[in-house]
């Protein structure tokens, strides 16, 4: 029964591929990034590294909003055939994106002085974090309006596009990375610039496929744009969506800036292994998002189309493949995980202790796909609230007591504590969806 709908199965397939090959170089990068300093002589430059790409990461992570709410959209307005409106997502969104990067580009010495200052960690950590993190924040603009740019793609169903962007844009910073740290010997500073480069590469790459292949529609809705761009309705309808969803990633990022300044303060071998694992986590993480990512668009297209039977096929297919890939990948890091630490790094002291926690990477995945993959659904149907009142009680009923109660434990604590905010976002949207959405007509 569960396979006679095999198109569905297709469909998401035809999403989700290139979303998963292409989700899966930005981890991958950052484990290249992590390897070429990892393997320098000493572990505060991949703890300096880690805590200045935190700094900046914070700021495009807390504005994933853009992505996810450009998709969400994007897919409602493909699913209702209306090219105008799709096109005024994307606008819309630009000039969000870039006026954000602009504003944190102007205040950058307050940012990243304030950030530097809660971070904590050795002098030599807090020295290359600092170099870093003042080279990448002039990307922030192009970062910001890559999330808008990639997230209008994927929600007009074309997913090889982005597939094609992403591998080029990490093409550019894997060959920068090589030339800048290993050739030049720029160390941290070589990884900086590496990927803000990658950056602006992608983002014009990006605007000249849009102008190459929507050109006739761009200039027939130009008129119309121009008068309904700044159309208060919209425009207030616009920042309340993205308002739930800033919420809801401002609590998930504390959790991850928790993790990496607790681990500066408890040590460099202790940054340098959670920085391991997060590179870890991430290349999990996107994996699993390539499904959600799919799920999404067919979720959106669904509420487009206002069709419930759609929606409950393509959740019913999701989860089926979440958990198989949750599977894999847990099988992955049990019978792989200590020679991939081995390749990321030749610190003896770093590769020993992250073998100590290398159990909590072959745990999460199927503890946390169930979130991933709800996300994605809740991302599809704009229900933001619902995705912000989830994170609110597992970042501050589950992660901070959770952690608060094992401080004796220090690094293992912190792990635990964030396994137990993974399961709860699963439960409360798992909870929320069975409850509000399964049973009723609401699109």
């Amino acid at each position: 029964m569960f396979f006679s709908n095999m198109e569905r199965h297709k469909q998401l397939f035809v999403l989700a591929i290139p979303m998963i090959l292409s989700n899966i170089t930005v981890p991958l990068l950052g484990l290249v990034d992590t390897a070429v300093i990892g393997h320098l002589d000493q572990a505060f430059y991949l703890g300096g590294s880690t805590v200045g790409a935190m700094i900046i990461t914070c700021v495009t992570w807390l504005c994933g909003f853009l992505r996810m709410t450009t998709t969400g959209l994007a897919a409602q307005a493909f699913g209702q055939k209306n090219i105008q409106q799709n096109l005024l997502v994307l606008i819309r969104g630009l000039f969000v994106a870039l006026l954000i990067g602009a504003i944190f580009i102007l205040i950058q010495s307050y940012y990243i002085s304030g950030a530097l200052y809660l971070s904590g960690g050795s002098e030599q950590v807090q020295f290359y974090a600092k170099q870093y993190s003042e080279i990448r924040i002039w990307g922030l603009p192009a970062a910001l309006a890559n999330l808008v740019l990639l997230g209008w793609f994927l929600g007009n169903h074309k997913a090889k596009a982005v597939m094609w962007i992403l591998i080029f844009t990490n093409l550019v910073n894997l060959f920068l990375d090589v030339f800048f740290v290993l050739i030049l010997d720029w160390k941290v500073a070589g990884v900086a610039y590496a990927t803000l480069i990658a950056e602006y590469s992608g983002m014009l790459l990006t605007l000249w496929l849009i102008a190459f292949q929507f050109k006739k529609h761009i200039a027939k809705s130009m008129v119309v744009i121009k008068n309904e761009i700044l159309e208060k309705s919209a425009i207030i309808s616009y920042f309340k969506l993205n308002r739930d969803i800033l919420i809801r990633t401002l609590c998930l990022q504390s959790c991850f800036v928790f993790i990496t300044f607790q681990g500066a303060r408890l040590g460099d071998n202790v940054v340098a292994a959670n920085a391991i694992l997060m590179n870890f986590l991430l290349f999990i993480s996107f994996g699993l998002d390539g499904i959600a990512n799919a799920a999404e668009v067919m979720v959106g297209k669904a509420k487009g189309e206002k069709s419930l039977k759609q929606l409950r096929e393509t959740f019913k297919v999701s989860l089926f493949w979440t958990l198989i890939f949750a599977a894999f990948y847990s099988l992955l890091f049990v019978v792989s995980g200590s020679f991939f630490v081995r390749l990321i790094s030749n610190i003896e002291a770093v590769v020993q202790y992250t073998d100590q926690l290398l159990p909590w990477i072959m745990v999460l995945p199927l503890a946390a796909c169930w979130s991933y993959l709800f996300d994605g659904v809740y991302i599809g149907l704009t229900q933001a609230k619902a995705m912000r009142n989830s994170m609110i009680v597992s970042t501050f009923g589950c992660f901070f007591p959770v952690w608060w109660l094992l401080q004796d434990y220090e690094n293992n604590g912190i792990w635990l504590a964030f396994l137990v905010f993974m399961i709860a976002r699963g439960i409360t949207l798992a909870w929320h969806f069975k409850r509000k959405i399964w049973h009723t007509k609401f699109i």
